[in-house]
């Protein structure tokens, strides 16, 4: 069992209190996210000491307003050396140090305006047609079978097609860029296979652009990085290759568990299912917001200090890791009037979803349309699908993250 110690200073005297609570431990999130662990420190106190299995330990970051600071404060809590709770090997963290979810400013900055143009809610709301196109073609395939794995069949599906289209990712090889950004994904549990599909992912990336070097440019983001500059001078193969990385996890983990956790959420709250088959149009922007919410498809990211600070009244010295809990800052009290309860008609919901600070998601936006058109849809053409099996989980505290589960297309009355 891991301990967390939360260290009170005092005038003098630094007293250690030891909870027997737990948020660390991977396989406890097989079961489900600990959101009564995430209330229980919440309740206590803004922020405790965590144990790690190997590692020093780091401070967990509860409250909204808290996680709220520290994204704020990227010179004092800084991305760079990781967004995961364990610490980077030296050559992974020379890898992290060319992708832009780890960079500080002022590097972010520029790297992140080379692709923002192509997220913009201008750009993506011309992707409206495709998206229901997409989905059109999904349900259809769903229709000819009587039950099918959700995540595999719908959830990840759209967000694969949609994110593969933005890159320039070729059709055929598109199961692939799937395979690999899951495995890349599992770092914090599986090390070495997620650094094998990485090294994958490279060489096939490699070699598909040393193929396209010299083809007329497209509009997709593989052109747009190949014609990008920072200060007169190209990128560099591997900061290419990164950026595409990160944009294939980005663009398929995170939506996809988001739409199978919305969907048990519906289920799990029927009158809000209800709500939505009865006026889709109507409540589908606020539902969108509201999984968001509640699934908090990033649990927490990692950041490390710069400097000695205090925070939330303790001192930290530089080099501590500090780790903030988006999916228990969505869940906070003080923010959000009977949290625990799923409601698609919540307003104002300032969840922290896709992040804060300088480090929100690029893709927000695409993210928001893709879940809101696939509901839209499927509660029309599908009004009676039902969760029939066991959800099967990713054993994460980075990604709540839902592995499959089965449900019945239609009701079989």
């Amino acid at each position: 069992m891991h301990l967390a110690v939360e260290r009170v200073s005092l005038t003098n005297v630094s007293e250690v209190r030891v909870a027997e609570i737990d948020i660390y431990d991977p396989e406890q999130y097989l079961r489900d996210v600990p959101y009564d662990k995430y209330r229980a420190l919440r309740e206590k106190g803004p922020i405790h000491f965590q144990s790690e299995a190997s590692g020093p330990g780091y401070w967990a970051v509860m409250r909204y307003a808290d996680v709220v600071a520290v994204g704020k404060q990227p010179r004092l809590f800084s991305s760079g050396q990781g967004i995961n709770i364990p610490d980077a090997s030296p050559d992974d963290l020379e890898v992290n140090s060319l992708i832009l979810i780890t960079m500080d400013p002022p590097d972010h900055a520029q790297y992140r305006r080379l692709v923002s143009t192509g997220f913009t809610p201008k750009m993506t709301q011309r992707l409206e047609g495709a998206i229901r196109g997409a989905v059109e073609v999904i349900l259809d395939a769903v229709a000819a079978h009587e039950e099918v794995d959700f995540v595999a069949e719908i959830a990840s599906r759209l967000p694969l097609f949609l994110i593969a289209d933005l890159i320039g990712w070729p059709e055929a090889d598109r199961d692939k860029m799937f395979d690999w950004s899951n495995r890349v994904a599992r770092i914090d549990t599986h090390p070495e296979d997620a650094r094998d599909a990485a090294a994958e992912f490279w060489g096939y990336c490699a070699d598909l652009i040393e193929a396209l070097e010299n083809t007329p440019r497209g509009d997709d983001l593989i052109s747009v990085l190949l014609e990008a500059e920072i200060d007169g001078t190209g990128l560099e193969l591997m900061q290419i290759v990164n950026f595409l990385l990160l944009l294939a996890i980005g663009g398929n983990e995170t939506t996809r568990n988001c739409i199978s956790g919305g969907f048990l959420a519906l289920h799990e709250f029927p009158d809000q299912l209800a709500a939505l088959t009865a006026d889709p149009l109507g409540t589908s922007e606020t539902a969108v917001e509201e999984m968001l919410r509640w699934t908090s498809p990033i649990l927490c990211f990692r950041r490390t200090t710069t400097d000695a600070v205090e925070l939330c009244g303790q001192q930290l010295s530089a080099g501590e890791k500090v780790v903030i809990y988006y999916a228990s800052a969505n869940r906070d009290p003080e923010v959000f009037d009977d949290p625990e309860r799923f409601d698609i008609r919540r307003s104002p919901n300032p969840h922290l979803a896709f992040g804060s600070g300088h480090h929100v998601c690029l893709g927000a936006t695409l993210a928001r349309m893709e879940i809101r058109i696939l509901f839209e849809e499927l509660v029309a053409r599908f009004p009676d699908m039902t969760p029939v099996g066991p959800v099967e989980r990713v054993g994460s505290n980075y990604f709540n993250g839902i592995q499959s589960f089965r449900v019945r297309v239609r009701s079989e009355s």
